[in-house]
C-alpha cells in the first residue's frame, strides 16, 4: 500500500542530508555563539548611545546623576549590558529548539527586555533616580529594535541553509497512518523550520510495498509504535514526533523519552490538532497531566470594527496610490482586445449573499460560455476551477494574471464593504453549490482580495489545500495575521509565481 501526499515516484532514501550529525550540532552551537556576540554588541551600542545622548546638561534642574560622567555611570551602563545579555539567555531566546523559527523567539526577546527595564524602572522610582527616565526611554527601543533586526538577519541566514537541505533535524514520525501522513506533509511544506522526515512508525509497522510519498520523495515505514528506538537508530533520526496511539499510552511515552535520551534523540509529543493558531492554544497541567487548551474559533473577531476600519483606510490609500497604474492598465486592456475594460462577475460573499466583483478583463468576450466544456474536459470538478493554459485568456490578460494586476479594482469592492483586504477566496455560485458543511464555513466572513491560499502557493495548490487554508484563516483570525498575509502577498506578486 502507498499513501500518496504528492507526486508519485522516487526511491526510498534513508540517508541524511548532512554529512554526519556532528555537522548539524556544530552549526547549531556556532549559530548560538553568533547570537551571543551580536546580542552583546547590540545592547552595548544601545546603552552607549543612551548614555551619551539621553540627557541635557544645559537643563536648569539639578541632576541627581549624569550617566555620562563618573565611574558610577559607567558601572551602571555595564550592569545594564550584562543583565540584559544574561536575561536573553535565561529567557531561552537563544535555545537551540527555538532560534531561527517561529514567532516565539521574538516574544522571548520582548519578554526579557521588558522584564529588565521594568525592574530598572521600579528601582529608579523607589530610589528617586529621575535621571534614568530618559536613559531607559532611549535604550529600550533602540536595543529591542536592534535585537529584532539582527535576529531577523540570522534567521534569513539559517533559512537559506535549510532551503539547501543543510543542518536540519532528522525526524521520525510515530502514529497512525493518517496522523503520520499529516505531520510529514506539514514538515514538507514548511522546510525553513528545519525538520526533515526520514521515516515513520505506524501502528501496523512495515508491510511489503508500504511507503509514504511526500512531494515525490518516498519515506520508509521504519517500524511500528513498539520499535521506535530501533527505528530512530536505523534512520539516523535525532528527533521523534509522537502522536498517541491505541498501544502507546502516557506511561509508554514517558519510557520512550528515557530510551531516546540514551541515544541523544529529542522527543516531541504532538497534540493531534492541525491548523490551530498558537494564540488559541495554551498549555496547562491538569491532574498531573499536561494538556493543551484550545479556545473557540474567532469568527466574530474577523468581523470586528477594527478590521472594518483597517479595510476601508487601506483600500482608500491603495486606490489613491495606484490610480496612475489603473489608468495605464485600463488603456492596455481596451487597445489590445475587443470588449469592456472591466469584468463584473457574480461572487457569493458573507452569509451567502451575492455581489458583483470588479476586475480588469483578462479574457476574451463571452469566455464564460465555454467554462462548462472546460470543466468537463478537466475532470468535471467545479470547485476552484483553474487552468494553467486557459485558451480564453488574452495576451495582456496573461501578464495581468501573472502579477495579479487584474485584481486591483477589487479595492473598490472593499470600499463598498462587499469584500475585505484579507479573507477567504471569493466564491462563484457553482463552487458554493458543491460545498459541504465544513467548506461552507468560508462564508462566515467577507471574502478577501488576498488570503492564506494566495501566499501559500496561489493557483498551484490543490483544491483541498485551498479550502483548509481558508477555513484556518476564518477560525484563527488576528490583525497580525492580516498584516503578515499582506506582506507575503506583495512578495508573491513580485515573484509572479503560482498565478494563472
Amino acid at each position: 500500500m502507498v499513501i500518496e501526499l504528492g507526486a508519485a515516484g522516487g526511491a526510498v532514501d534513508l540517508r541524511l542530508r548532512d554529512a554526519h550529525p556532528g555537522a548539524r550540532e556544530d552549526w547549531r552551537a556556532g549559530y548560538v555563539r553568533r547570537l551571543v556576540v551580536t546580542d552583546i554588541a547590540v545592547v552595548s551600542a544601545a546603552v552607549a548611545f543612551a548614555q551619551l545622548f539621553s540627557f541635557d546638561l544645559s537643563a536648569s534642574r539639578p541632576l541627581a546623576w549624569d550617566p555620562r560622567l563618573g565611574p558610577a555611570a559607567t558601572a551602571f551602563s555595564f550592569g545594564i549590558v550584562a543583565a540584559w545579555s544574561i536575561l536573553l539567555g535565561w529567557n531561552d531566546s537563544r535555545a537551540t529548539r527555538s532560534v531561527g523559527t517561529g514567532s516565539g523567539e521574538y516574544r522571548r526577546l520582548l519578554s526579557a527586555t521588558l522584564h529588565l527595564f521594568g525592574i530598572v524602572a521600579i528601582v529608579s522610582l523607589v530610589l528617586d533616580i529621575e535621571a534614568t527616565h530618559d536613559f531607559l526611554s532611549l535604550s529600550l527601543p533602540l536595543g529591542l529594535g536592534g535585537l529584532t533586526l539582527t535576529r531577523t538577519l540570522w534567521r534569513g541566514h539559517a533559512g537559506r541553509h535549510r532551503a539547501l537541505g543543510r543542518y536540519r533535524h532528522s525526524v521520525l514520525v510515530v502514529g497512525g497512518p493518517a496522523a503520520a501522513r499529516a505531520i510529514a506533509a506539514a514538515f514538507s511544506r514548511d522546510h525553513l523550520h528545519g525538520y526533515h522526515v526520514v521515516g515513520v512508525c505506524t501502528t501496523t509497522g512495515p508491510e511489503p510495498g508500504q511507503t509514504i510519498t511526500v512531494g515525490g520523495r518516498v519515506i520508509p515505514i521504519a517500524g511500528d509504535d513498539r520499535s521506535v528506538v530501533r527505528a530512530a537508530r536505523s534512520t539516523g533520526a535525532d528527533t521523534v514526533v509522537v502522536m498517541a496511539t491505541d498501544r502507546l499510552g502516557p506511561r509508554d511515552i514517558r519510557k520512550l523519552a528515557w530510551d531516546l535520551e540514551v541515544i541523544g534523540a529529542e522527543l516531541i509529543v504532538a497534540p493531534g490538532v492541525m491548523d490551530i493558531s498558537g494564540t488559541r492554544m495554551s498549555g496547562r497541567l491538569l491532574a498531573g497531566m499536561p494538556m493543551v487548551h484550545i479556545e473557540k474559533p474567532r469568527y466574530d473577531r474577523a468581523l470586528s470594527l477594527g478590521k472594518a476600519v483597517f479595510d476601508v483606510c487601506f483600500a482608500a490609500v491603495a486606490v489613491t496610490l495606484i490610480a496612475p497604474a489603473l489608468l495605464i492598465i485600463a488603456t492596455a486592456v481596451k487597445l489590445t482586445s475587443n470588449g469592456p475594460v472591466f469584468y463584473l462577475s457574480e461572487r457569493i460573499g458573507m452569509d451567502g449573499k451575492p455581489f458583483r466583483m470588479i476586475k480588469f478583463r483578462s479574457m476574451y468576450v463571452h469566455a464564460d460560455r465555454h467554462v462548462g466544456s472546460l470543466i468537463a474536459s478537466n475532470g468535471g470538478n467545479p470547485l476552484f476551477f483553474k487552468m494553467k493554459n486557459d485558451p480564453r485568456v488574452t495576451p495582456v490578460g496573461r501578464i495581468l494574471r501573472k502579477y495579479s494586476l487584474d485584481e486591483l479594482p477589487q479595492f473598490f469592492n472593499v470600499l463598498r464593504r462587499d469584500m475585505s483586504v484579507v479573507g477567504p477566496r471569493p466564491q462563484v455560485r457553482r463552487e458554493v453549490h458543491s460545498y459541504d458543511g465544513i467548506t461552507r464555513r468560508r462564508l462566515l466572513v467577507r471574502p478577501g482580495i488576498t488570503g492564506l491560499w494566495q501566499v501559500s502557493g496561489r493557483s498551484d495548490l490543490a483544491p483541498e489545500e485551498s479550502v483548509e487554508l481558508d477555513i484556518s484563516y476564518v477560525e484563527n483570525w488576528s490583525m497580525l495575521l492580516d498584516l503578515r498575509i499582506i506582506v507575503k502577498t506583495l512578495r508573491a506578486v513580485a515573484e509572479g509565481e503560482g498565478a494563472y
